[in-house]
């Protein structure tokens, strides 16, 4: 359940223009929600309509325990609606469907929301169904198009919303915004290192497989650290066996750089910086395995690594080269 100071934390501009909406009395009859999955634009438009709805509300704020918002809460208010994918696509029969809901008179009052999830899937026909929708605005009619792609909507349908774009979170808030979820600080830390995308960094938090994926960054700097002659060993047998997609072996580099970013974060007394909070025996360590210089050399040559996996480089000579350099 989000509020509006909490939306204004997260996103300011996006959420000030909504309010402004209310004290203006200037509701508009479309928005396009735009911006990368995870920035809040789905909690922002519930709470958008929340405050539509209540009768309650307190400037823009609603009440949060009214029938309407309640029923919001619960996707069971009568007079909003929602259109998401079916299957690949939003086709034009949901957009038909929609059009004749609307010519009934709203059960509960004369408004009506509709929100449309992933806008950017609509077929070419449902997208000019809901462009001849748009060009005869009602004023009891308030309409939010959700997307992650806005410039793949039709641009005449764009001119006629709003445009609220939703901006990356900031690493801190989404470290933030994790804890607060429940997430411990050392995770919180890792992850929104890797992902500026709450709702990814939750899924990768419950996600069994990530997990293991720092269990084994940690086993191969021990492995280069205290038995360097089992390196390839240890590729070929236990870290290879877990990321058997490219994509999986990227995300293993990724954890992989921060590492060594903590490494030279120790070494320059960063503690503010430093990730792998709960490693501070193996960071010590490491700091005195590698210097700065040697540490930079193997940021370096991970992010070589991601190169030639990108060019379809086979992943195990990938991953047995860059084992080689970072035992120098």
């Amino acid at each position: 359940m989000q509020t509006w100071t909490q939306m204004k934390d997260i996103q300011p501009l996006a959420a000030q223009m909504l309010m402004n909406s209310f004290k203006k009395d200037r509701i508009s009859h479309a928005y396009l929600f735009q911006g990368n999955r995870g920035t809040g634009k789905r909690e922002m438009s519930i709470l958008f309509a929340k405050s539509i709805f209540c009768k309650n509300r307190e400037g823009a704020e609603p009440c949060q325990s009214c029938r309407d918002c309640h029923r919001i809460d619960s996707g069971n208010h009568p007079d909003l609606h929602w259109i998401e994918p079916e299957g690949q696509s939003i086709k034009k029969e949901q957009i038909l469907h929609l059009q004749k809901e609307f010519t009934y008179t709203g059960l509960e009052s004369n408004r009506k929301v509709y929100i449309i999830v992933d806008a950017e899937k609509m077929t070419a026909n449902a997208s000019n169904r809901l462009l001849k929708f748009l060009e005869e605005p009602n004023q009891q009619t308030t309409a939010m198009l959700i997307t992650e792609s806005g410039p793949t909507i039709l641009d005449t349908i764009r001119s006629r919303c709003q445009l609220l774009a939703f901006q990356p979170l900031n690493p801190l808030r989404v470290r933030e915004k994790l804890v607060e979820e429940g997430v411990s600080e050392s995770n919180a830390r890792l992850l929104s290192s890797l992902t500026n995308n709450l709702t990814e960094a939750l899924e990768m938090n419950e996600d069994e497989w990530f997990a293991n994926v720092r269990k084994l960054v940690i086993q191969l700097i021990e492995v280069l650290q205290n038995k360097p002659n089992e390196g390839l060993l240890f590729i070929n047998h236990q870290w290879m066996p877990h990321f058997k997609e490219r994509t999986q072996l990227q995300r293993g580099l990724d954890v992989l750089m921060l590492w060594f970013q903590d490494v030279i974060n120790q070494l320059l007394d960063r503690e503010e910086s430093i990730i792998f909070t709960t490693e501070r025996e193996n960071l010590n360590q490491a700091a005195m395995r590698w210097s700065r210089q040697s540490a930079a050399r193997s940021l370096t040559d991970i992010l070589e690594a991601k190169r030639k996996i990108n060019q379809n480089v086979h992943p195990n000579l990938v991953m047995e080269q860059l084992t080689l350099q970072l035992q120098r």
